[in-house]
């Protein structure tokens, strides 16, 4: 299979979510999108057999797409 049209985008973000957040909701128009320098925080806390106020779930930033 050969790909003639094949559009890449890469960035590095310097960890700040709110230009990985823009990116993934702007640059739709790319194949693929490469992102650098993820920031990780907590996203939510996920339950706990062991703990009442349960264990944080750490991670990148997810969109949909």
């Amino acid at each position: 299979m050969i790909i003639k049209d094949l559009k890449i985008f890469s960035q590095n973000v310097w960890k700040n979510n709110l230009i990985v957040n823009t990116i993934l909701k702007t640059q739709s128009y790319f194949d693929i999108i490469f992102i650098q320098e993820l920031s990780w925080s907590t996203i939510h806390s996920m339950p706990s057999l062991r703990s009442k106020d349960g264990k944080e779930l750490v991670g990148v930033p997810n969109h949909p797409n």
